[in-house]
């Protein structure tokens, strides 16, 4: 008999995965990419989510250095920036940040220099959130496989 706990946390990672879609936090690629997953790749999405995040940290730091600079004509570099992170948030259905990745271009697409500045704040806030509630889901997704292995005897 597997231990109860697994089962659980089974159900606390569903209802924080349900959260998060209701939300508009994650969308179906999300989804997809756990698809991908499987008892060959057992850690398939949290590695794939840890290189968005790695990758992400450094595209939102090269936009706060562009935006932070005296002469503001980098609104290029600022969109090609923002295409990146767009195209990698949308392949791991990170689709709120996607969203604001979306408006920032915007505002850099009309050389709207405060607007690019609420936008980044914004980018900011958003990418925290995402970042604590998938490290929250692969948490638990760890303590339940930890769970799941453990056997009680059954008792008669």
């Amino acid at each position: 008999m597997l231990g109860l706990g697994a089962d659980l946390l089974w159900v606390d990672m569903n209802r924080l995965l349900s959260f998060l879609f209701h939300q508009g936090v994650l969308d179906e690629q999300f989804l997809q990419l756990q698809q991908l997953q499987d008892e060959t790749s057992p850690n398939f999405v949290s590695e794939v989510v840890n290189i968005y995040f790695h990758e992400s940290e450094k595209l939102l730091r090269n936009l706060r250095e562009l935006l932070t600079e005296k002469e503001l004509s980098e609104y290029k570099r600022i969109g090609m920036h923002l295409n990146q992170l767009i195209g990698s948030s949308s392949s791991i259905g990170a689709k709120r940040v996607t969203n604001v990745c979306l408006a920032f271009r915007a505002a850099t697409d009309q050389n709207n220099r405060a607007g690019c500045l609420r936008a980044l704040e914004m980018l900011e806030h958003e990418y925290c959130y995402l970042k604590n509630k998938l490290h929250e889901l692969f948490q638990i997704e760890q303590q339940r496989a930890l769970a799941a292995r453990v056997r009680y005897p059954v008792q008669n």
